[in-house]
């Protein structure tokens, strides 16, 4: 019986206050991503609160690379903000240029063999999860970067890291929170052309002006 309820139930035995507070980073993510979808500067406000929720349930429990990721963008979360709201009017969602793809791969690389000698150093890399989880939080440094440049191709990074989150999270006994990570890869694909439509008219206006 407690092997259907671990399977169907994860919560079984953490703690509610978690289970609350988990609760109200996914509402919390959700409308950030919303926000993102519309251009709206409120992402970042409201995405901060649910990363500094998620940055302590993460720490509590162990999970030092998520921990790692969320108080990631929780900093970039005040950088965004404070490009936004300084220049959002002159900074048009655009697709990336060479240049851009470039510094992409260089933060994708330095923070992968970043996590590499992290865990390496503290035992890990002993099992796919560990991979992956490499590999992951590179996709979302990168994603979150050409967010706060505004690039379309940002949607690209969300869209591949959630698809690979999805059962993880499940494994991992955030079951809110896999089924958030489900939504957040429709909610991504939808951003995708919402902005990639936002970029081609903003570059025909360019064009005949």
């Amino acid at each position: 019986m407690n092997d259907w309820i671990d399977l169907l139930y994860p919560y079984y035995y953490t703690n509610k206050i978690h289970i609350i507070l988990e609760f109200i980073a996914v509402v919390f993510t959700i409308f950030s991503i919303f926000f993102a979808q519309k251009n709206n500067i409120l992402v970042y406000p409201i995405g901060i609160i649910s990363t500094i929720i998620y940055s302590y349930l993460t720490f509590v429990i162990s999970l030092y690379g998520d921990f790692i990721i969320n108080i990631y963008y929780t900093i970039m979360s005040f950088y965004g903000w404070y490009i936004w709201k300084k220049n959002n009017k002159e900074i048009p969602i655009t697709f990336c240029k060479k240049k851009d793809y470039l510094y992409t791969f260089i933060l994708f690389s330095f923070t992968c063999i970043f996590c590499i000698i992290t865990y390496y150093f503290n035992g890990k890399l002993h099992s796919n999860f560990d991979w992956i989880d490499v590999f992951t939080t590179g996709i979302y440094f990168s994603g979150m970067y050409q967010m706060s440049i505004k690039k379309v191709e940002n949607w690209i990074f969300w869209i591949i890291g959630n698809l690979i989150s999805v059962p993880i999270y499940f494994l991992k006994g955030f079951l809110l929170t896999g089924i958030l990570f489900f939504i957040l890869v429709l909610l991504a694909i939808k951003g995708f052309f919402i902005w990639k439509i936002k970029a081609l008219k903003f570059y025909k206006n360019s064009f005949i002006n």
